[in-house]
């Protein structure tokens, strides 16, 4: 069943304050107390000549490959590497901090500590890390029977009483209460140099819908037929057969980079006249061996650091804005979105070959990491995809590999090449942007998810560019993104 957050403010004492820090601090020590006992147990596992043996016997098959992981989970149980075997360990850790830390918050601490082995040994996870001083910014309990509890508007938790701030006239955070309470999560969030403290109550089952105050009309509801996508690092195109749009993903997120340099330089400087001792002659940071380097923070780098902070989540506030009014919008146009299957993680990377120009020079070895890291393309499709299993509906991936979206001409049933600078296709002398017209063919692709179907295509191609026309125009003088083209 579906479950849905909504975040409020807290109403907190001073006094509070300090006690839900000193409990973020109890639960970050207890997640590294927890890192500590498990790496142990993790990296004698991995030594086993058996564990290596299994992991290097697998194969791509399933039917194979299934006898070997059921060997390799043996292991991984054998050596407590399991979220059970997690719950065991840190009960032994909690009941030194019952007074704070409720035995049903600690167990969501090692279920925490768990997702990310559970990353490390089935996903793309590379390395376990420890929490850094402040790093842990919410703790959540199980139910909202026991540990952190939500009654009679408060938050209860472990002798802590702390009124929620809840506006019972807004018709969305009203028909919200309504709903069963799973559980409830403590956050704290650092905004203009002080820390604001907030509970997200999640909630069973659907969001309520969003009614406008003034019309009584119901806000963001879902459409009706095919949606094509074809994302970007930075910009989106969609189409459907109501509307056609090629738009700058998060455009009001600005570029941060002058900034931020100018920031980290005063930082920097800051730093090396706080710690002259922790530099060699040439600038170099000293190695010392076994030792942590200890650093020295002087009132202007916390100041600096703080800006940097308020920096990153006035940017991060605005994507997820954005980035939600264009979910809402999609959706409204068809309940089937159809987007290519994109590796994101792939195009952040550097590229490992090496590469000269025309001119000698060697190639920049990076990609799309500052793009992806700005406009965040894989949290947008996230966001629909969540909005729309809300209606019973997801996501359609289709194979990028197979079908060719870019490379494809429905008009003959060709696959043509282009290179990236080549933004728009021309077919005898019909001109179409290429992001949009590779929207328009995802659009109409095959119930396989492999091939485009060209009945579609044809059926409804005049529409679509009468559509793509009216949006050129719409671009036509003014400014845009050189990969839009227009």
């Amino acid at each position: 069943m579906a479950n849905f957050i909504v975040e409020f403010p807290l109403k907190a004492e001073k006094y509070q304050e300090d006690v839900l820090n000193k409990r973020f601090e109890i639960g970050r020590q207890i997640y590294n107390s927890l890192v500590n006992v498990t790496q142990k147990r993790y990296k004698e596992m991995i030594k086993t000549k058996k564990y290596r043996t299994l992991l290097s016997s697998l194969t791509r098959n399933k039917k194979c490959d299934k006898e070997i992981w059921k060997q390799i989970n043996d292991i991984r149980k054998q050596y407590g590497m399991s979220e059970y075997s997690f719950y065991k360990d840190v009960k032994q850790m909690q009941k030194h901090f019952k007074d704070n830390i409720d035995s049903f918050t600690a167990r969501k601490i090692a279920t925490t500590l768990w997702k990310s082995y559970d990353k490390l040994f089935y996903g793309n996870g590379k390395k376990v890390y420890y929490k850094k001083y402040g790093g842990l910014n919410s703790l959540e309990g199980k139910s909202n029977s026991t540990g952190i509890r939500f009654k009679d508007d408060m938050i209860i938790w472990n002798g802590l009483e702390i009124p929620v701030v809840i506006d019972y006239n807004n018709y969305y955070e009203y028909q919200a209460m309504q709903s069963k309470i799973c559980y409830n999560r403590i956050v704290r969030k650092y905004v203009r140099n002080k820390y604001k403290y907030y509970v997200q109550i999640v909630f069973k089952g659907n969001p309520p819908v969003k009614v406008d105050t003034k019309t009584g009309e119901i806000k963001h509801c879902i459409g009706n037929g095919d949606v094509g996508l074809d994302i970007g690092t930075r910009t989106i195109a969609i189409s459907s057969q109501s509307d056609v749009k090629i738009l700058e993903l998060a455009d009001r997120v600005q570029n941060i980079e002058y900034q931020k340099q100018k920031i980290l330089r005063m930082m920097d400087r800051s730093r090396r006249a706080t710690n002259p001792d922790n530099y060699n002659e040439d600038g170099t940071i000293k190695k010392q061996g076994s030792k942590k380097v200890r650093w020295n923070k002087s009132n202007h780098y916390i100041e600096y650091q703080n800006e940097l902070k308020e920096l990153y989540r006035k940017q991060a506030d605005i994507r997820k804005y954005q980035h939600e009014c264009l979910a809402n919008y999609i959706i409204s146009l068809g309940n089937k979105v159809y987007v290519e299957k994109m590796n994101f993680a792939g195009l952040q990377k550097r590229t490992n070959n090496t590469e000269k120009n025309d001119k000698g020079k060697f190639k920049r070895k990076k990609r799309f990491g500052k793009s992806l890291a700005n406009k965040a393309p894989s949290m947008l499709l996230t966001i629909i995809d969540r909005k729309l299993r809300y209606y019973g509906e997801k996501l359609i991936e289709i194979n990028t590999f197979k079908a060719k979206a870019s490379q494809f001409n429905h008009f003959d049933g060709t696959y043509t090449k282009k290179s990236l600078s080549q933004r728009w296709n021309d077919f005898n002398g019909i001109k179409i942007q290429r992001d949009i017209y590779s929207a328009f063919l995802i659009m109409n692709i095959s119930d396989d998810l492999k091939n485009f179907d060209i009945d579609k295509c044809n059926k409804r191609f005049e529409n679509f560019y009468r559509l793509h026309n009216l949006e050129v125009n719409r671009l036509t003088g003014k400014k845009n993104l050189s990969s839009i083209a227009i």
